[in-house]
């Protein structure tokens, strides 16, 4: 699955084609694109846009302020709904009326309203009328609508009642679902409707319908055992016949060819439907609906998403199939095996029924209206069509899908999917056989709210994005990200093919002859190293013992990264030794000489294999001590580190000499305080227990205000700062001096002390990532600690072999 920068990222190709438009408004989540007119009109929350489909951010745009009333705010504040959320008038039902005028529907702060729109002079809206029939009072229940050949088709919660219902008003004869005490929907929250025209080519003279897709709860399951309070949700599709008049006494203004079925994905606890998409290549025959799932309530702590794939002869089936019914005795659903009337009930009029002379369902006798009160479940299940889901992906939850289907270069035509997600990605995804192939995903929304509309344009050869905060224009495909042929060709886009130089679109290149794609198996096409993108070598130098980490970057999620060294394959099992193989790259721990030479990192996917990444290792040997020349300050210099009878000496002369110089200056500080005390001028104060203490690095490079943030700017290596002691101040400091200080140790070459030019300060690298900072006090040559400081200076000695200053390394890890 190909990765790719997001929106804000560094692909500037990428970002010229993103458009995005916003305004005062929130909530941007209805849309109604008219290819025809070029125009994406926008339902957000107090008011309409009128936007220009092929640059939606050109600054043409029109608007219709439609805001609640300040008068139904206060009303809806008294209701105790949110002023912040509720009390305003969201749009939900955007849609073509006629030629001239547009019908809109909106909450206006729990009081629904609709208009007529006039889409030549978009002003803003005069006349209102009541929409509580067609519009839910509550932004947040779940709401569908078609406007189908000038009939209003809705599916909400209407009003204060908890019961939904499918509605049919406007033009038509007003129709609801039957309130009966079996509830023909049983708490459904609505997803999408989709009309079918299956009237055209009948060849038994069928009716239009209306397919209807919810999740509700399960009436004919019992409680989950995770769940024993209430019953489990399940998908459902429904139907309903466009001509349907409802019944002359029985159902009467109800609908007569209601029914609904399962929606089954063959995934336990994929329960809750979250969008359907339709396509049918121009044949209603050949509709298919994609509908995306999530996990039911009980499982909402895990993050699981499926994509199920249905055809129009799956839901006929069902439809035709076994009714339910429930048994008082048990409660429960259950196949009913008895007698069915005829004509069948739930059908709309055939031909076979106008020949038997119901013309109408007001003709219907009453034995199929009461069997259609009674009788509105299906036995059938709704099965995916290739039995299993397409898709089942972890951590992520689709929201939105939107489908355009697509001719590839080997003539076969594939479906391509944009899912939007829960935190605001698009993955585009292509279907291939019975699989799903995810091509790449886009970040399109910097903070984390979900995708709450999808609609593409195959004139405009854009994807627009509805949600919170605005309206994103993105391409269908973006080809020329792709570098090299293995990329092209891998990423399986039906929108690309490689034409020798650089991946381009289909639909732009006349000359198709040349064009390399392979959308079914994704890995035809690239023979030669000239496929693949050109790597730079990078350069790494370490001391020998030292780790280093090698980064190799996969572009593709599904690209598994080999590594040769010198030729030669480092295998999995190896990551026990000293080769370590993850996600960031290549870890070499213990460096070693023979570690030296060319590294080089492939990502290996789908039989190909394209080079990643080259680096030349040097691995530096231990470098010895150099002698120094004696000085008159240094009578002594240090031996070769390997001749340790030599070193002993030494350390044994200048323990010597600083015994010396500390008994000579006790002495003087004896004589000194005995002629202050005769003179009781001053005193010395009462000695001070000296102490040693060990401190990280960074606890010194939190900021503590004062001076200590001060200084930590003169340190360009970052904060390896000397701090001074802690011991206790002299009680008096206007009558008391601090005593004076032993002569420090004779000054070490500068190439000896790497830098740190006195003693007894001294840097300890611990561990290879982090430093530690000795700190030791003053303290007088009697002083127990001293030998301490003589294990330090031995320490530091001996730290010098692994220490090797190497001039102009390019990346070094020293």
């Amino acid at each position: 699955m190909e990765c790719h920068p997001p929106v804000g990222s560094q692909d500037s190709h990428y970002l010229s084609s993103v458009r995005h438009f916003s305004s005062h408004a929130q909530n941007y989540t209805t849309l109604l694109l008219e290819e025809e007119k070029g125009i994406l009109y926008v339902g957000a929350r107090g008011a309409i846009f009128s936007l220009n489909s092929t640059n939606i951010a050109d600054g043409s745009h029109r608007i219709i302020e439609w805001k609640a009333s300040p008068k139904k705010q206060a009303e809806c504040l008294k209701k105790g709904k949110n002023n912040k959320t509720e009390c305003y008038n969201h749009v939900r039902l955007l849609q073509r009326l006629n030629a001239t005028h547009l019908y809109a529907c909106g909450t206006y702060a729990f009081h629904p309203l609709c208009t007529y729109i006039d889409t030549n002079k978009l002003m803003p809206p005069s006349l209102f009328e009541e929409g509580k029939e067609k519009c839910p009072y509550d932004p947040s229940h779940g709401y569908t609508g078609l406007i189908v050949d000038g009939s209003l088709y809705t599916a909400t919660r209407y009003e204060f009642r908890s019961q939904p219902d499918i509605r049919r008003s406007l033009y038509q004869r007003v129709l609801k679902t039957e309130e009966s005490p079996l509830h023909w929907l049983n708490d459904a929250e609505f997803v999408a409707s989709i009309l079918v025209r299956e009237s055209m080519s009948s060849l038994v003279g069928d009716d239009d319908k209306i397919y209807y897709f919810f999740t509700e709860r399960a009436g004919e399951e019992s409680p989950s055992i995770f769940d024993k309070n209430q019953q489990s949700r399940v998908a459902r599709v429904a139907r309903v016949c466009k001509n349907d008049l409802g019944g002359k006494k029985i159902l009467q203004w109800k609908w007569t060819s209601f029914m609904k079925a399962r929606l089954a994905c063959y995934i336990p606890y994929y329960e809750v439907l979250k969008d359907v998409y339709s396509l049918d290549g121009g044949d209603w025959r050949n509709t298919v609906f994609y509908a995306t799932f999530t996990l039911s309530a009980q499982w909402r702590s895990m993050e699981v998403s499926a994509i199920c794939r249905y055809n129009i002869s799956e839901v006929q089936a069902a439809f035709e199939g076994t009714y339910m019914e429930y048994q008082d005795s048990s409660r429960k659903w259950s196949q009913y095996n008895g007698e069915v009337p005829e004509p069948r009930p739930g059908s709309c009029i055939t031909d076979h029924a106008r020949k038997s002379g119901y013309n109408s369902s007001q003709d219907l006798p009453n034995s199929v209206l009461d069997f259609i009160k009674l009788h509105p479940l299906m036995y059938e299940e709704v099965k995916p069509a290739d039995g299993d889901p397409l898709l089942v992906k972890k951590n992520v939850i689709y929201t939105q899908i939107a489908i355009d289907r697509v001719r590839a270069l080997d003539g076969q035509e594939y479906d391509v999917l944009f899912l939007g997600t829960g935190n605001g990605w698009i993955h585009k995804a292509v279907v291939v056989g019975s699989m799903v192939h995810i091509i790449e995903e886009m970040q399109v929304f910097r903070d984390a709210h979900p995708v709450e509309n999808l609609i593409i344009s195959k004139r405009q050869k854009s994807l627009y994005v509805g949600s919170q905060s605005g309206v994103l224009q993105l391409p269908l495909s973006t080809c020329g990200r792709y570098m090299s042929c293995f990329d092209c060709v891998l990423a399986r886009d039906p929108y690309c093919g490689w034409d020798g130089v650089s991946c381009r679109e289909l639909a732009e290149t006349l000359d198709r002859t040349f064009l390399t794609q392979d959308v079914m198996h994704g890995n035809m096409g690239c023979w030669n190293e000239s496929a693949q993108a050109t790597s730079t070598q990078k350069n790494r130098t370490v001391l020998c013992g030292d780790d280093v980490l090698l980064p190799c970057e996969q572009a593709s999620n599904l690209a598994q990264a080999t590594w040769l060294v010198n030729g030669t394959k480092v295998l999995a099992e190896e990551g026990q030794g000293r080769f370590h193989l993850g996600v960031d790259g290549l870890l070499v721990t213990d460096t070693q000489l023979e570690y030296s030479g060319e590294y080089r990192c492939y990502a290996k996917e789908n039989g190909l294999r394209a080079l990643v990444a080259i680096y030349a290792l040097t691995v530096l040997p231990e470098q010895l001590v150099p002698q120094f020349p004696p000085t008159e300050s240094q009578p002594f210099g240090p031996a070769p580190r390997h001749d340790y009878g030599d070193m002993k000496f030494i350390y044994i002369a200048v323990i010597t000499v600083l015994g010396g110089l500390c008994l000579v200056l006790s002495v003087v500080l004896l004589y000194v305080s005995c002629l202050q005390k005769r003179r009781g001028k001053y005193s010395l104060g009462v000695p001070q227990p000296s102490s040693v203490e060990l401190q990280t690095v960074s606890s010194n490079c939190l900021g503590k205000g004062g001076q200590e943030d001060e200084d930590l700017d003169a340190y360009p290596d970052g904060c390896l700062q000397i701090i001074p002691g802690e011991a206790s101040a002299l009680a008096s400091p206007s009558k008391e001096v601090p005593p004076v200080p032993p002569p420090p140790p004779p000054p070490l070459p500068t190439e000896f002390t790497n830098g740190i030019t006195t003693l007894p300060n001294m840097l300890r690298k611990m561990n290879g990532n982090s430093y530690m900072l000795l700190r030791q006090n003053e303290e007088p040559c009697t002083s127990p600690l001293y030998n301490s400081f003589t294990e330090e200076l031995s320490k530091i000695l001996e730290k010098r072999k692994h220490t090797q200053l190497v001039e102009k390394l390019d990346e070094s890890s020293v």
